[in-house]
């Protein structure tokens, strides 16, 4: 399912090399949303004006993240998620103090 107001990502978008991060982005390789080049860069999320380290997958433009739920499991093995609304905020740490941050 793709985020309704997500910007596309071409290839001529990602060969630029955009400063700012998609609107809809994901740690889990089985996700639609995954990837390693982009989070290998290393994604800093700020939810309801707090930075936040532990964010499974978020999206910018429906203002959610997803979080682990302790230590519980699904029946595949998989970490449990719990989806939080609220403003999202996201920009690539390599970029220093100064990167320019996707916001809504």
């Amino acid at each position: 399912m793709l985020c309704g107001k997500a910007r596309v990502m071409t290839e001529e978008t990602k060969s630029a090399g955009s400063n700012t991060p998609p609107d809809h982005l994901s740690i889990n390789p089985m996700s639609p949303h995954f990837d390693s080049d982009l989070l290998s860069r290393g994604i800093g999320i700020r939810f309801k004006g707090e930075v936040r380290t532990t964010v499974e997958e978020y999206c910018i433009s429906e203002g959610w993240i997803k979080v682990q739920a302790g230590k519980a499991r699904d029946r595949k093995g998989n970490p449990l998620l719990i989806k939080l609304s609220g403003p999202v905020e996201a920009w690539f740490e390599d970029l220093g103090d100064d990167a320019p941050v996707a916001k809504l």
